[in-house]
């Protein structure tokens, strides 16, 4: 088995500097995409819980797709909410990203590294 990794030195901290892992990792057909956070050219955008959820799952997305893999060929979601009043706002947004065909999802609270709202990752399979 091979890994491949995708995007390795690309991602930038809120420092600016280089962070030490891939944005995901693949082999066999299963896509691993690191956690995602509502950052834009190494800083924390948006503002509110709505905002920024869209933000994060479209950064997950994009890794997803750079890999080439869809939406559809994502099995799971995990999700960190840093206040856990937002998990029904949150849902709304997720919502309409992944529609009649959600993936299985774990949500929890949890105080966030940076300063963001959510946190966002996933793991993807499609037949090699």
């Amino acid at each position: 088995m091979t890994i491949k990794r995708h995007g390795v030195g690309e991602g930038k901290g809120s420092s600016g500097r280089s962070l030490p892992f891939a944005k995901a990792t693949e082999a066999d057909g299963w896509l691993y995409v690191s956690g995602q956070t509502p950052m834009r050219d190494g800083e924390v955008a948006g503002v509110g819980i709505v905002e920024q959820a869209h933000i994060a799952i479209q950064n997950m997305l994009k890794i997803v797709e750079d890999a080439g893999y869809g939406v559809e060929d994502i099995m799971r979601v995990g999700v960190w909410l840093d206040d856990p009043r937002d998990f029904w706002s949150f849902n709304g947004v997720f919502e309409t990203y992944f529609g009649e065909n959600p993936p299985a999802r774990a949500c929890v609270q949890s105080s966030l590294v940076v300063d963001c709202k959510v946190e966002v990752d996933c793991i993807a399979y499609r037949k090699a």
